[in-house]
């Protein structure tokens, strides 16, 4: 009985061994045609991974469409909307932002905050060049005071209206812009709880502390920001132009700090944060 259990074991051992060859080679063989088929693509795309590094050859079939529907485009801006999101829906085929309490973390309206997130090194900001109750993490913070005596010495007057959100507090302001225009309309200009830049404690919204915020690119006071904010490692987070890749309405009184390098990068170039993050960050080894 023993010799037969055991050649029947043996067996099994042998067709399980047999399987596991056949599942390896075919997964094997599925991967290559996977690669094979992906470089046909690349071809049809007419690009190289030399040409665009940042190029996903998950995203191959989401570029193809894209492309095929965007004829105006270069290659090189396809493959940038693409890998933003700008292909689908926003608030659609979200994914939460990585890169805690760094510089570079991204939000947008495909990258979100968790509810419980709440940045390192928050501190508040003097009500010398600030409303009451607002708070920046610290690098931020003195970035911003560098900048702000610069403006100063040069007779310009810069005041912070806006700062550090909670996921808590954006949700009780959209659902009030909601209210007051719909939610078509407050999508446009608000941004969705989780997915306010305000919640990385790294933006500002400012004015000059006579026009409202709102005519904030009619001032002295932006023109300078327009000419010096970069050099203090902040950046107008939606500008005039980019509607399309921000997908937020224009913004004069609203910056980000992102860091000098960066924010010299994206002034240089003209591009914004979420074209640069896609380029350079996204993905990158820490």
């Amino acid at each position: 009985m023993d010799i037969k259990k055991n050649i029947v074991i043996y067996t099994i051992i042998i067709i399980l061994l047999i399987i596991g060859i056949i599942i390896s080679t075919t997964s094997i063989k599925n991967e290559t045609i996977g690669i094979e088929q992906n470089q046909k693509k690349l071809k049809k795309l007419k690009i190289s991974k030399k040409e665009v590094p940042y190029i996903n050859e998950k995203n191959i079939n989401r570029y193809l469409k894209y492309k095929n529907k965007n004829k105006n485009l270069s290659l090189e801006e396809i493959i940038t909307q693409v890998n933003i999101g700008l292909d689908k829906k926003p608030y659609t085929h979200t994914k939460k932002s990585i890169y805690p309490n760094k510089l570079y973390i991204l939000t947008n309206k495909y990258t979100y905050l968790e509810k419980d997130y709440i940045p390192d090194n928050l501190e508040y900001l003097d009500t010398s060049y600030s409303r009451s109750g607002m708070m920046l993490v610290k690098e931020a913070k003195k970035s911003l005071e560098k900048m702000i005596q610069a403006a100063n010495i040069d007779g310009i007057k810069i005041r912070v209206i806006s700062s550090y959100r909670s996921f808590y507090y954006q949700e009780q302001l959209y659902e009030k812009y909601k209210k007051e225009d719909g939610k078509k309309i407050a999508d446009t200009y608000s941004a969705r709880p989780g997915f306010s830049e305000h919640q990385t404690g790294l933006c500002i919204d400012i004015d000059d502390t006579i026009l409202d915020y709102n005519n904030f690119h009619k001032t002295k006071s932006y023109n300078w920001m327009q000419e010096n904010a970069h050099l203090y490692g902040f950046i107008e987070r939606y500008p005039k132009g980019k509607e399309n890749i921000t997908l937020y309405t224009y913004e004069s009184w609203h910056y980000r700090y992102v860091g000098k390098k960066i924010a010299k990068y994206i002034k240089k170039h003209n591009i914004t944060f979420d074209e640069y993050y896609v380029k350079f960050i996204e993905n990158k080894e820490e």
